[in-house]
């Protein structure tokens, strides 16, 4: 009983979801000494839903492995290849099965919980073994499972905006730092055929500042319940219009914040533009049509959180007052001659 309490311990000890299922994957397999103990989540658009490994770690593995949260979902295995963890996750229900012999390996057995929200089971957990897991063994796993569920949901409270389900802004700078600690070791210079050298084509975090037109005459309209239910209806519609990995916040108010993985520019004002035209063409009920203004910047390695926002929102403010329902880069607007650069601001001067 006392190395399951240690385990606990550690597990709860983190505020960091990716480690979090690094630290229950170590303690599953300490705990039962498995083959293998694994997370998948579900993610991706439905019909197109795929499986992503976020912690995995075998036998003989000195540490876990886990899938890039930016991964192409293209290249994660679909759902339907793996009926069994389906039917774990619509049944609600651990689910037991064997897996098929191979001529040079030992029988083996795979044991698959669930793992859920409270709204909805969005992963499983996979536990591979030479024996069928035991009834004893298979209410460990479930209680632990229970409180690693129950401090989810507490982050979720601490890190989550609660009428939105977005995160919120004091989980931003952490993100953000993060991003900007990658980018010195993708910013890669090869070698041209003409002796010059160049900036690896690595992918570029950017930065994006959403803020709804007209947002006070909604409230002062319709009253602030139904501008609340636009608040949440845009929120969905940010969930649809970018990908599953992108970081989607709200700064409060009117306002929203995404933080990107993209290749280029092009891309990441592709996906800003997407969210404008899918506001634009949503019929919001009561209120009919709501546009939004989008600022975007990419993150440089120098930049704080401030410095990078403040760019953001200055381009939000050019298309306010270029007429709204715009979007505009920075960077563009800098080359255009219709902004200038300013000094960097230091993260004091908006956290």
């Amino acid at each position: 009983m006392s190395e399951v309490v240690d385990h606990l311990a550690e597990m709860t000890g983190f505020r960091d979801r990716d480690v979090m299922d690094v630290t229950l994957v170590c303690a599953l397999r300490d705990l039962l000494e498995p083959l293998s103990v694994a997370i998948f989540r579900c993610v991706g658009d439905a019909g197109e839903q795929r499986w992503l490994t976020r912690a995995r770690l075998g036998a003989d593995d000195a540490v876990a492995t886990a899938d890039p949260l930016w991964s192409d979902p293209a290249g994660l295995p679909l759902l339907q290849d793996y009926p069994q963890r389906l039917d774990c996750m619509h049944s609600r229900a651990v689910v037991q099965g064997e897996l098929p012999a191979l001529a040079d390996k030992a029988e083996q057995f795979i044991s698959l919980f669930p793992i859920a929200t409270d709204r909805e089971v969005v992963g499983v957990l996979e536990v591979i073994s030479t024996q069928r897991m035991s009834p004893k063994a298979q209410r460990m796993v479930s209680s632990v499972l229970r409180i690693y569920h129950n401090f989810q949901g507490l982050l979720d409270y601490s890190e989550r905006d609660t009428l939105t389900g977005l995160l919120n802004r004091k989980t931003f700078e952490d993100s953000f730092l993060k991003a900007v600690s990658e980018l010195p070791a993708r910013a890669i210079l090869a070698d041209t055929d003409d002796g010059r050298r160049h900036e690896g084509s690595s992918p570029r975090y950017f930065l994006g500042v959403i803020d709804i037109d007209h947002f006070k005459q909604v409230n002062d309209r319709f009253g602030h319940l139904i501008g609340d239910e636009v608040l949440l209806l845009l929120s969905r519609l940010m969930r649809s219009s970018f990908r599953f990995h992108d970081l989607l916040y709200r700064f409060g108010g009117e306002e929203f914040v995404v933080l990107m993985r993209c290749e280029d520019e092009l891309d990441a004002a592709h996906a800003f533009e997407r969210l404008r035209l899918n506001t634009e063409q949503y019929a919001f009920p009561q209120i009919g049509r709501i546009t939004v203004s989008i600022g975007f910047t990419q993150v440089r390695i120098e930049d704080s959180p401030a410095s990078a926002f403040e760019r953001a929102d200055k381009a939000v403010y050019h298309a306010k007052d270029s007429g709204r329902n715009q979007v505009h880069s920075h960077a563009e607007l800098v080359l255009a001659g219709k902004m200038s650069e300013q000094a960097q601001l230091s993260a004091m001067e908006l956290f």
